[in-house]
């Protein structure tokens, strides 16, 4: 028999990771590792609301599971400062209160969103090489390349084994800065062991080697020669090295450049303040003084390389920007591919710049952009150095986690030996299985305006209806002492049909409801959550047989 006071550790305990998002999608990124009663969080990303989420600005991963184990989180780590990887921050960190761990620039770009929000963190700077022991975890930060500066993957090892997490990487022999990613580190975790490793999987589908970043300079630099216009030149406000090498051409052929864009002027002051952006003495100056200079010594640099309604470009296309308006002549350069989703948005931005006279060179005419994920043979370089005894593809849609479960197939893993995972599922690691055995809270938290989780499917399925059909109001004066209809029913719609050219619709609907209204005095119906029932089921009823339309119908009862 033991004797008292001996403490006994169950050897037999599992690492457990749960994705609580960044899987089936290519956005809002979270991944929860849990060993006995340790928690670390790698990454908290947004993502983009869809089309039919009516008003909704931000997307951000259920955290429900984190805040019930507050009190067990030693750290949130993160790989690099994209929004999908880091923009859930202010909203997360409202309920859940843990150091922060990344590289100097992540970092300089958490700490801008945090003031934004008024909030404060414990953030703690590491670099590549740094190996971090945070409970029974430890965290190694190795250095990749992506399209941002400090980007790094994890080695996070526990008792049970090392799990690489590669977060979004490509192999770039010439990167503009930061140097090549540290392949023979990868290939020393092979040597030792691998236990699992989580793997971006956003361009699996595409075959060959990501070109380098350096090869965008070279068709930067044959645009802005010999020309006499302006040029305006729109990208991802995050890809930092795009900026240098636009500023970088920009001065050698003797342009001022110009910033416009709170994202792009945030992205910028970082930089430099913290050293991963050179610009040339003399080269920046305030958008105010463009129009003192002549066209061929101007260079502008905006967000909105999407098409977003209120992003400086759009706002220049359509007039709307205070200090630049489109002049004939202007040569406009998109150095951005158009994320799905966004075609129509940016369609329509091109358009006002060709009406106005612009010249505009898009990326696909041009080598003017280029990806930041691996393709597939840097993926299969990855899988062979690393070579993991388990594999969870993740950032990607269902499609991409296929196919990339494919290809490490095709170099010889085992089928059983890859797990292809959902958000909110757990999967369990031992020293020899990898399997999903449950589920926690997830799914996705909608962000309205300063509202978090405030709207739900009930208010978005209403606003799709008041999208789509509009809505009409029934205004009723009723007695208090009797229930009889004392004035009214008075018909108001918005968004269903253009009452002057409806009346006859609108007096129907109106000798309708009087009708509903007398049949209800009529059986003593004096229940007014009834009677407005009843005028609702009638006019819903009468609108869809007479319109097949279905708009949202409130009954308004005044009492006098």
């Amino acid at each position: 028999m033991p004797s008292k006071g001996v403490l006994y550790v169950n050897m037999a305990e599992k690492l457990k990771i749960i994705p609580l998002g960044g899987l089936d999608e290519i956005g809002k990124n979270l991944t929860v590792y849990e060993y006995g009663n340790d928690i670390i969080v790698v990454d908290v990303g947004m993502g983009f609301p869809d089309n039919d989420m009516y008003g909704i600005d931000v997307v951000i991963p259920d955290v429900s599971y984190l805040i019930k184990n507050q009190s067990r989180i030693r750290g949130i780590f993160l790989t690099h400062g994209h929004e999908d990887h880091i923009g859930a921050l202010p909203y997360v960190l409202r309920d859940i209160h843990a150091p922060i761990y990344g590289t100097k620039m992540t970092l300089g770009l958490v700490q801008l969103k945090l003031e934004e929000h008024n909030l404060k963190a414990d953030m703690r700077v590491c670099q590549a090489g740094d190996v971090i022991p945070v409970g029974r975890f430890t965290v190694e930060f190795i250095h990749v390349n992506h399209s941002i500066s400090d980007a790094v993957a994890f080695a996070i090892t526990c008792p049970v084994g090392t799990v690489v997490h590669t977060g979004d990487w490509k192999i770039d022999p010439t990167p503009i800065s930061g140097g090549m990613m540290d392949l023979t580190r990868f290939g020393e975790l092979g040597e030792q062991g691998v236990l699992a490793m989580l793997c971006d999987s956003t361009n699996v589908e595409r075959p060959g080697f990501t070109k380098s970043e350096r090869s965008v300079g070279d068709s930067f630099d044959a645009l802005f020669r010999g020309c006499e216009e302006r040029i305006i030149v729109t990208t991802f406000s995050s890809n930092v090295d795009r900026i240098q090498q636009i500023i970088n051409v920009a001065a050698r052929y003797g342009r001022k450049v110009a910033v416009s864009g709170r994202s792009m002027e945030n992205a910028l002051r970082v930089s430099t303040e913290l050293g991963y952006m050179k610009v040339p003495e003399g080269t920046m100056v305030d958008l105010a003084q463009i129009k003192s200079l002549p066209k061929r010594q101007i260079c502008i640099i905006t967000t909105g390389s999407q098409g977003e309604t209120m992003s400086a470009l759009t706002r220049i296309a359509f007039s709307t920007h205070r200090q630049i308006e489109i002049q004939p002549g202007d040569r406009i350069i998109l150095s951005a591919s158009t994320i799905p989703g966004n075609e129509n948005a940016i369609g329509a931005v091109i358009n006002e710049l060709y009406r106005k006279g612009a010249e505009v060179v898009n990326e696909r005419s041009n080598n003017l952009h280029v990806s930041g994920h691996a393709c597939q043979q840097e993926l299969r370089i990855l899988h062979a150095l690393v070579k993991p005894k388990f594999f969870i593809p993740v950032h990607g849609e269902q499609r991409m986690l296929q196919t990339h479960s494919k290809l490490a197939q095709s170099m010889g893993m085992s089928p059983k030996n890859i797990v292809i995972t959902e958000i909110g599922k757990v999967i369990e690691l031992t020293k020899d299985s990898c399997k999903v055995t449950g589920t926690v809270p997830s799914g996705k938290v909608l962000v309205d305006g300063y509202g978090v989780g405030d709207v739900g499917s009930v208010v978005l399925r209403d606003r799709k209806r008041l999208a789509e059909d509009g809505v009409i109001v029934v205004v009723m004066s009723m007695s208090h002492a009797d229930g009889s209809l004392v004035s009214g029913p008075e018909i108001i719609t918005r968004g269903f049909v253009y009452v002057k050219e409806s009346e006859e619709l609108i007096e129907e609907l109106e000798t309708l409801a009087t009708r509903v209204l007398t049949e209800c005095e009529y059986r003593h119906m004096t229940d007014w959550t009834n009677i407005k029932g009843a005028v609702k089921g009638e006019l819903s009823s009468f609108l869809y047989k007479k319109t097949k339309r279905n708009p949202m119908i409130l009954p308004v009862i005044m009492e006098v």
